[in-house]
């Protein structure tokens, strides 16, 4: 039972257009939504072809740690809202589930975090794939858990890559049991070492102006790897796609996690710390893509949607717009995209 501070779906999210109830061709994803409450025990595996499920972590309590500026806690709602219209580009055999929210509310940061890795180990061992929407940041590391916590039962010790797409590295030091937005990614270090597992962490789209000389210190002295935006904006894509191919050979699975603070603000205003010069959406949304492809993603977040400095809900539609490009790409994988 994941308690009180777990909520199942909301169908009041999911209000479209409706241009046919009958044409699944005419569908939108309102339409055909369907909400799991994983606090029952008698939920059966997903026996069917593919299925996703959407999990919301209403939290900013580590942005606020983090000193930056609060309001992801209400991203999840605002996606949801952008998600209901976007048309269902698959087969009927593709199926959308809500799973609700966890509410990061008169519970530490960590107790949320725990909460969330216990859905996603859930959501997992119901074979389908986890899309949480996030929330702050700190969405990654109980995410992380919940993937680890699921691949141990059939690996002691698996080896997972992360990939994050990220102004930021967010390794930044931390006290023990008090992480917060920026620290993610050492807390797993950490995490890999004592258990004796391999760390291997891929940060794309870095500002050099987002991050001190020392966390670039740290980044090389734990082993992770990072390409800087600029690379991306100006270099050679496919220098880039070679790193991606040599990292993700390594990995026997991949958990890509976006904060949209990698986007430039131009796309992303709605975020916690906004980036003049970030990454154009079209080439995010391409390198994941790449990803998605080499069949190893298990589970995929993206973070800091922040409604309160989103006019015109253009961050909260640009989170809708990627996890579609997610799911459609996934889709086809299977061969079940139209």
């Amino acid at each position: 039972m994941l308690g009180i501070n777990y909520k199942p779906c909301n169908e009041d999210f999911w209000q479209g257009r409706t241009d046919s109830e009958e044409n699944f061709l005419a569908f939108r994803w309102h339409q055909w939504i369907k909400p799991i409450n994983l606090n029952k025990d008698d939920l059966s595996p997903f026996t069917g072809k593919l299925g996703f499920a959407f999990i919301g972590f209403c939290c900013d309590e580590g942005i606020r740690r983090n000193k930056g500026r609060t309001g992801a806690a209400k991203g999840p709602e605002t996606i949801r809202e952008e998600m209901a219209n976007l048309p269902c580009c698959f087969t009927d055999e593709v199926k959308l589930f809500d799973a609700g929210n966890i509410l990061v509310e008169n519970i530490s940061l960590e107790e949320g975090q725990d909460l969330l890795s216990k859905a996603i180990n859930k959501i997992l061992s119901l074979n389908l794939f986890p899309i949480v929407l996030g929330g702050g940041h700190e969405v990654a590391f109980g995410n992380y858990l919940g993937v680890l916590s699921h691949l141990k039962t059939i690996n002691s010790k698996p080896n997972i890559g992360i990939i994050n797409f990220d102004a930021h590295l967010d390794i930044r030091p931390y006290t023990e049991g008090m992480g917060s937005s920026g620290t993610m990614f050492r807390q797993i270090s950490d995490i890999c070492k004592k258990e004796d597992l391999n760390y291997s962490y891929l940060c794309m789209g870095v500002q050099k102006h987002s991050n001190t000389l020392e966390l670039f210190k740290t980044a090389d002295k734990l082993g992770a790897n990072y390409v800087f935006a600029k690379n991306i904006t100006y270099g050679d894509n496919w220098i880039v796609f070679e790193s991606l191919d040599d990292f993700m050979k390594a990995q026997d699975y991949i958990y890509v996690t976006v904060c949209s603070d990698v986007f430039s603000s131009a796309f992303a205003p709605g975020v916690s710390a906004s980036q003049s010069l970030g990454l154009d959406p079209e080439i995010v949304v391409r390198f994941i893509k790449y990803i998605l492809r080499s069949n190893k993603v298990i589970s995929f977040d993206i973070a800091e949607v922040s409604p309160r400095f989103d006019q015109g809900h253009v961050t909260a539609n640009l989170a809708a717009v990627v996890i579609f490009s997610v799911i459609d790409t996934i889709a086809k994988i299977y061969g079940l995209g139209l």
